[in-house]
């Protein structure tokens, strides 16, 4: 269905253009320097999941002998990949220099990053001795040459690949002189990657775990007579799509477990090494890794897994920190009395990580106890490591209230840490469902049933994000908490479904993928068309994480056309092209990457001076519309109805940290004449202000 080239940005490239904005962050001088650092991993971290699953996903098309260009906006597949492999290695280029530059600033700052060449002699005694005890016994060397099968590479993990040129014969080894042995080096990863060396004169030292590793070879290598020895690292990214088997007899949690097994065979999709390695040693790589034509092929630097910079070593240099923010309350809302008999009164909205993420445990920990609480029904998508929303709903389970937990397995790159829940959970009696075939459950609700007289009354709260206290810390999220009976009742419709795939409900307040979302945010679009065409004012105002489905492109092409004011703020992909003379003229787009993720879905429409608002799990991308169980919820408290619309305007008037959208996709800062915004900050300041009102 895809139409001319140039009216849509094709997703990958999109995505890349996005993650150009996360680099941005780590070359900002008014970043403070060890966060500049962190947005570097957190670049890295991304390139390695794009890898893992868009671009697997476009090397499939290939692989079928397919051209893709239906589903990729008109791009055929094979020059895509080789689109994506020029810009990342441009991004990647650019990664090292913005690294240059950081470790530079950092030497201004008495914080050194040395390699093996530069360890003095009183941090030898300490690296050699750090070697020995914590490193070496974690140690994985496999010499290839004679292997008759090429060891399998774990995904993303790094290797030091070892060339050695030997001296003479070794023994019973019977080598040649001059003949080049070959070795790997696994990175061990439950080591931290940057260790900290002994301060000196007040000069802080830290050394990669890779030149520990290389500075100790000859501790390796003994038994080998070499005159040469080097090590440079690789790095291979698989295909992380999840292949489920059909087989009857296994259950649904088996055959995610067994899936998730097999992405340490997947086929490989990028290969990135040191480019400064021989030529007979990647030749040698490549040949016996299968490389093929369509993976993406990477010269980078001396160090891959760059993610691991995400937890680089503060140090105890707090100014070189973002200052940590006090989450704060919800003004009205105490976490010392009861949430319900607040929540009877009225909607609250919660933003963290402006606010506390205090109330949604307080919510499922006073249902835990309260003993007229009779059932609690939550979808979960992603936990926390430790979560105290599952020690609550376990909690439940032993006070003999009915917990069900709708737990989402194929959550991506959470699946495992979701498997060992579900099983946790339901040893302890808690009801797990496992979703729909064929849709993801990526919905954020929860109800409860409490009984007050002779009635049921029902609570619970919609959110925009995961259940997870964690993440909750640095991404924003809405949440509302309510006891509106008729949301609360199709909420429990929603749950019915999980169940009864084959009965398609009905909704008058929710808005639910994959039966309804699209048509219904259509038709309130259509409404802003129909306003406009007769002068009335029109507007929509869009806050999403990606904009990808083309339907949803065509419509807001359609509202600009017909005069209607779009305004949207899209942090990750945008396919739609804003400011196009009789396309999008009315339509402009930012995105606002800074301190924290913005992660909320929040959906603004004019109705004539009344505007109708909902928040959604649910991004406009084809898989949120039509291949995912999705919520969206109206807002008909008039209290958080303005709160929200405030919230939009804040980001809006971003022109710090806003990017816009373009044409030339150039990631152009926004500026404006007005006072400097930087919206995340004005943000707290605007709770900050609730609170003491």
């Amino acid at each position: 269905m895809a139409k001319a080239k140039n009216e849509y940005v094709n997703r990958e490239i999109s995505w890349l253009h996005f993650n150009d904005r996360v680099l941005q962050e780590s070359a900002d001088k008014k970043v403070p320097l060890i966060e500049r650092l962190r947005f570097l991993g957190i670049f890295s971290n991304n390139l390695d999941e794009f890898f893992k699953v868009r671009y697997a996903t476009v090397k499939r098309i290939v692989d079928a002998g397919k051209s893709g260009k239906s589903v990729l906006g008109g791009e055929v597949a094979k020059d895509l990949l080789e689109e994506i492999t020029r810009i990342v290695i441009q991004q990647q280029a650019k990664s090292q220099d913005i690294l240059k530059g950081i470790q530079k600033e950092l030497a201004g700052e008495n914080i050194f990053i040395i390699n093996e060449t530069q360890v003095s002699e009183t941090q030898a005694v300490f690296v050699k001795e750090y070697f020995l005890r914590q490193v070496n016994p974690e140690l994985t060397t496999i010499i290839l040459n004679n292997l008759r099968e090429f060891p399998l590479l774990k995904d993303t993990a790094a290797y030091l690949a070892v060339r050695m040129v030997l001296n003479k014969e070794t023994g019973t080894f019977l080598r040649k002189r001059n003949e080049v042995q070959y070795a790997l080096i696994e990175i061990p990863k439950g080591i931290d990657r940057f260790v900290v060396l002994p301060e000196e004169e007040g000069k802080n030292y830290i050394i990669i775990l890779d030149d520990v590793i290389r500075f100790c070879l000859d501790s390796i290598f003994t038994m080998f007579d070499y005159k040469d020895i080097s090590a440079h690292m690789i790095k291979i990214t698989r295909d992380a799509e999840l292949d489920i088997d059909n087989d009857l007899s296994k259950s649904f949690i088996q055959k995610i477990s067994s899936s998730v097994e097999g992405r340490k065979v997947s086929n490989p999709v990028r290969f990135v090494y040191d480019k400064r390695i021989k030529i007979d040693t990647l030749r040698f790589l490549k040949d016996k890794m299968d490389i093929e034509e369509t993976d993406s092929v990477i010269p980078g630097g001396r160090y891959h897994n760059r993610r691991d910079y995400m937890g680089f070593p503060s140090l105890g240099r707090t100014d070189l920190l973002y200052d940590k923010i006090r989450p704060l309350p919800i003004k009205e809302l105490s976490l010392e009395g009861s949430i319900f008999e607040s929540i009877a009164k009225k909607d609250y909205l919660q933003y963290a990580p402006y606010h506390t993420f205090a109330y949604i445990t307080k919510f499922l920990k006073e249902a835990a106890l309260d003993p007229y609480v009779k059932s609690i029904k939550i979808t979960v998508y992603r936990l926390a490591k430790n979560s105290q929303v599952a020690a609550a709903l376990i909690n439940a389970a032993k006070n003999g209230k009915e917990v069900t937990v709708q737990i989402e397995l194929q959550a991506r790159f959470d699946e495992q840490a979701n498997i060992k829940y579900a099983n946790k959970l339901q040893e302890e009696g808690i009801r797990l469902i496992f979703g729909v075939p064929g849709l993801k459950v990526h919905s954020k609700i929860c109800t409860v049933e409490r009984e007050e007289g002779n009635t049921i009354k029902r609570y619970g709260f919609i959110s925009t994000g995961n259940f997870n206290e964690s993440t909750a810390k640095i991404y924003t999220d809405y949440t509302v908490f309510t006891a509106h009976e008729g949301i609360l009742k199709e909420l429990e419709k929603v749950f019915g479904f999980f169940e009864t795939t084959y009965k398609i409900n009905k909704y008058k307040h929710l808005i639910v993928s994959p039966h309804y979302t699209k048509n219904k945010f259509s038709k309130l679009i259509d409404n802003e068309i129909a306003n406009a065409i007769v002068g009335k004012e029109a507007f929509v105002k869009i806050k999403m994480n990606s904009f990808t489905s083309y339907k949803m492109v065509d419509k807001l092409y359609e509202a600009s056309r017909a005069g209607v004011k779009v305004q949207l703020i899209i942090r990750g992909i945008c396919c739609l092209i804003p400011g196009v003379p009789g396309m999008s003229e009315n339509i402009e787009a930012i995105s606002v990457v800074d301190k924290f993720l913005e992660h909320p879905r929040l959906f603004i429409f004019g109705n004539q001076g009344e505007p109708k608002v909902y928040i959604s799990s649910a991004d406009w991308m084809t898989r949120n519309l039509d291949y995912r169980v999705e919520v969206g919820c109206p807002i008909y408290d008039e209290d958080v109805k303005q709160e929200l619309i405030d919230t939009f305007e804040i980001s809006w008037k971003d022109n710090v940290k806003a990017r816009v959208f373009s044409k030339e996709q150039d990631n152009t800062y926004r500026k404006t004449k007005s006072a400097k915004v930087r919206s995340q900050f004005a943000m707290y300041d605007y709770y900050l202000d609730k609170v003491h009102q």
